[in-house]
């Protein structure tokens, strides 16, 4: 069934089409038509007749090459056909008889009609199909206005059909066109707002290297203070400083990782505040308890020191995390859970019940708003500190969002948080 349903969607070629409509007319022509019992005697087939009816039904066959010349020499043949009375007038004494080179010649009009410019389409209704009925008149003095109508009808019901027919082919091409533009500015949009949350990233982990190197420099003012007096307290620091200088070469490279196209944000870079660590996230629970969000905390496991850009990884993901479900689901339960497990590796899950039945959405306050743009940035933060994130809805009802963080085996002191007086200025 899927096959039948896969070749019935599937568009013929116009050549293919061509060809099997020149046959079926070819076939239909030479087949001997009724002798009428009044009227004109039919001439008897010959080799003129098998050449006409030949020269009406083969050019069809290249008719998606040249529609205008086809259909011209189509009408010329059918006519000829007509007026050596090879075949009967539409109209006659016995009535309408509408034979095959007749039908051929509205199959000729309607594929013009599809297939040709604005300009050939007004060609044909204003000129061939005129053409064609006026010869009608002249080749059947008894019937002139009934010829000449039956074939207008029939020729501009063709025409008709045919740019209504081309008329939908232009508006599902827009369609397709449409639909494709959309699909292109949907992807340029999650480029932009990839950009923009790597550098926001880029901009947080800034501060973090800034604050490293800062404390590098007044460690080093204090360990050339201290050498003449104190040779274990100096060679203390030294060793504090190569840990902090690491530290700091590290959180560059994360930086230079995240900075890895070309595109700049336009403007001067605002300066941050002190970024978070995993000790605020206890406050953030509480902002967002106090905007009406039901939120479980849990820490399982014994916790261990993580550099700073994974710390404000892991606490821009819950805040995100946490916003979201605020903005989405409202009123509801939502358990946070940081298991800090054996594998040195941290494991955030923030999971909450959906949206409960005739709840309404609580305004998000501007003290729990999110810092990016939802599972991009999220995806983004924690890729950028070597993570992985899954987010989804839970089979029960609700959305889930998890993510892992490596935890290195071991970490020297950062010693204090960017803008304090220990740190110094950061750059």
């Amino acid at each position: 069934m899927t096959y039948l349903d896969s070749i019935a969607r599937r568009r013929l070629p116009q050549a293919v089409v061509d060809v099997v409509l020149a046959a079926l007319m070819v076939v239909a022509g030479l087949a001997v038509p009724a002798q009428p019992p009044a009227g004109p005697a039919l001439r008897d087939p010959d080799v003129w007749r098998v050449l006409l009816v030949l020269l009406s039904g083969l050019p069809l066959a290249v008719h998606h090459k040249w529609p205008w010349p086809v259909l011209v020499i189509t009408a010329a043949s059918v006519g000829a056909l007509q007026a050596c009375h090879y075949i009967p007038p539409p109209v006659g004494p016995t009535g309408t008889l509408l034979g095959a080179p007749y039908l051929g010649l509205a199959v000729a009009v309607f594929l013009t009609a599809v297939r040709s410019s604005p300009r050939t389409a007004t060609l044909v209704v204003a000129v061939m199909i005129p053409t064609v009925a006026v010869a009608e008149a002249l080749m059947e003095p008894g019937f002139r206005t009934a010829n000449a109508v039956i074939m207008t009808t029939l020729l501009v019901a063709a025409w008709a059909l045919g740019r209504l027919f081309r008329a939908r082919k232009s508006m599902a091409r827009d369609a397709l066109e449409r639909a494709a533009a959309v699909e292109r500015e949907q992807t340029a949009n999650a480029r932009a707002a990839v950009a923009q949350e790597r550098a926001r990233i880029a901009r947080e982990l800034h501060d973090i290297v800034a604050h490293n190197v800062s404390l590098m420099v007044v460690q080093t003012i204090a360990a050339d203070r201290v050498q003449d007096r104190d040779g274990a307290k100096a060679h203390e620091l030294h060793r504090t400083i190569e840990h902090t200088g690491r530290a700091a070469v590290g959180e560059l490279r994360r930086l230079l990782q995240v900075l890895r196209t070309d595109e700049t944000e336009e403007g001067e870079p605002s300066r941050q505040p002190p970024q978070p660590t995993l000790k605020e996230i206890p406050r953030l629970v509480e902002s967002v308890s106090t905007a009406g969000l039901d939120v479980d905390f849990h820490s399982d496991g014994e916790p261990a020191a993580l550099p700073a850009g994974s710390e404000l990884a892991v606490y821009r993901v819950v805040q995100e995390a946490l916003t979201n479900t605020l903005k989405h689901a409202g009123h509801t339960r939502t358990r946070l859970t940081l298991d800090w497990g054996p594998d040195q590796r941290l494991t955030v899950r923030v999971c909450d019940e959906g949206r409960r039945p005739g709840a309404d959405l609580l305004p998000v306050k501007a003290q729990v708003k999110g810092t990016g743009h939802g599972l991009v940035g999220m995806r983004e933060r924690i890729s950028a500190v070597g993570g992985t994130l899954y987010t989804g809805e839970r089979p029960g009802g609700g959305f889930c969002v998890h993510a892992t963080v490596p935890v290195p085996a071991s970490l020297p002191d950062r010693g204090p948080g960017p803008g304090t007086a220990e740190g110094g200025e950061a750059a």
